[in-house]
């Protein structure tokens, strides 16, 4: 099976599609230091009390369970040591977060409370070279889901991985400028093509999610241009948005009412 560009994304999509335009989506759910944490259920309740989409960050545990967080280490977070990927499901479910009693949530947990609220773009955090395991635990577990969703990440072959075996998910690839110091450990070909957006021929995305530091860009412009939708990531400001909203379609926010 393979994927073919929709001839009209709102047929194909439905409400997820309309979604994609607004409301304003709230950067790992709407928290805040000393409130909320980060991806945690208080975070995505408060997203959904105040009429915000929610974006989310998911990868794998020891045992194979799709749990929402950032961070490929526990750490920052939870203040305890190693990598999320080396325990298992439950044994992340009883660390804490910041601090608080919220613990790691399963990307199952959020989707049940979330139910049809809010859109929920969900971040793939597919390591190099490992497609597959979580692409389809994350697509056992929104198969059945009723609410409006789309997944996203940076990783072009989950993307592709994605368009070759389910292409009526909707797709969005994350890129931006890569000029920080992870992407420096990137080959330089590599990082300057990621940055050029050439990648999304690979992806062969529904929409871009793009770093507010490489806004605007004449690639992108041609891209929306040619239907392309573009959500900005992560604005932090009502005056920052102000100097993007030409350039994009929604926005992915944080540290502001947006």
């Amino acid at each position: 099976m393979t994927d073919t560009a929709p001839i009209d994304p709102k047929a194909r999509f439905g409400e997820a599609w309309e979604r994609l335009f607004e409301p304003a989506v709230a950067h790992r759910g709407l928290w805040s230091p000393g409130g909320a944490p980060e991806n945690s259920l208080a975070a995505f309740q408060a997203a959904c009390s105040h009429g915000y989409g929610i974006e989310l960050d998911v990868q794998l545990s020891a045992d194979g369970e799709a749990m929402v967080f950032h961070d490929y280490t526990l750490q920052r977070v939870t203040g305890a040591e190693g990598r999320l990927s080396d325990r298992s499901a439950a044994d992340l479910g009883k660390l804490r977060l910041s601090g608080t009693d919220e613990t790691i949530p399963t990307l199952l947990e959020v989707l049940t409370l979330v139910g049809h609220r809010a859109m929920v773009h969900i971040e793939l955090k597919t390591p190099a070279g490992e497609v597959g395991p979580l692409e389809q635990r994350v697509h056992e577990i929104i198969i059945d889901h009723a609410g409006p969703l789309a997944v996203i990440g940076f990783n072009p072959y989950s993307h592709a991985w994605f368009a070759q075996h389910f292409p009526n998910v909707l797709r969005g690839l994350d890129s931006y400028g890569y000029a920080d110091e992870n992407a420096r450990k990137m080959a330089p070909e590599l990082r300057q093509s990621y940055a050029r957006l050439e990648q999304v021929s690979i992806a062969r995305p529904h929409f871009l999610a793009l770093g507010v530091d490489m806004l605007p860009s004449p690639r992108a412009a041609q891209l929306r241009a040619d239907g392309m939708p573009v959500v900005a990531w992560t604005v932090r400001s009502a005056e920052q948005w102000a100097g993007l909203k030409p350039h994009c379609d929604n926005l992915v926010f944080e540290g502001f009412a947006a």
